[in-house]
């Protein structure tokens, strides 16, 4: 479902007049609409390490060199090299004295710290992408913008999750009549994505919709 499939999901939901084309969307309404889809897209997409947004990426270690710049758009969860599994080392001034364990790896602003080589190392890398979003060529990107960008949330709870989630917050308004179904419909659907989605029981998240 694209991101003008939700606007309209949503405005039926809220019982407003659907539109025909994303250039109709220019009512103060439609705009936070938008906005909050994507701050309901981005909560659920950032709050936990879904397998949704695993990716994989290679980096190349030059020879005699302990730092290379960190172009992972994410969060590392793994980082192998010659088949083993560095552990992240949080001190970097370990790192930049030259005294770090072996089998580990670090970070200090831009920049990934590793151990020297005598040799070019290649750097496996699995990481949780901090993307939300695709266009319709599924390249990924950090918001949606376009009528048919996508969230990386999987269309089967996407749907539900972004259009209950997006009312309720438009709304804010437990007296609302219908902010208990809205409520009750995200968390439900939620839970079934949390039930559904995690690589392992113990990677189950929790959202909290905060109430403006």
């Amino acid at each position: 479902m694209n991101y003008f499939d939700l606007v309209n999901k949503c405005l039926a939901e809220l019982n407003y007049k659907q539109v025909n084309a994303f250039s109709e969307l220019t009512k103060n309404d439609h705009k936070k609409i938008k906005n909050i889809i994507n701050l309901v897209n981005t909560e659920v997409c950032n709050y936990d390490n879904w397998n949704f947004k695993l990716r994989k990426a290679a980096l190349n270690l030059p020879p005699h060199t302990a730092e290379i710049e960190n172009t992972i758009y994410g969060r590392i969860a793994s980082l192998v090299i010659d088949g083993h599994v560095y552990k992240y080392f949080d001190k970097p001034d370990v790192f930049i004295n030259g005294k770090a364990p072996s089998q580990v790896w670090g970070s200090f602003g831009d920049k990934l710290l590793l151990p020297e080589f005598e040799e070019a190392k290649n750097v496996n890398v699995i990481y949780y992408t901090a993307n939300t979003a695709q266009d319709a060529e599924g390249n990924e990107k950090k918001f949606l913008e376009n009528e048919t960008d996508q969230s990386l949330i999987p269309d089967i709870f996407a749907e539900h999750v972004i259009v209950y989630g997006t009312c309720m917050r438009l709304k804010a308004n437990p007296q609302h009549v219908k902010f208990g179904y809205w409520l009750s419909n995200f968390n439900s659907a939620l839970a079934t994505m949390r039930a559904k989605i995690p690589v392992d029981a113990g990677a189950a998240a929790y959202v909290k919709m905060l109430r403006y």
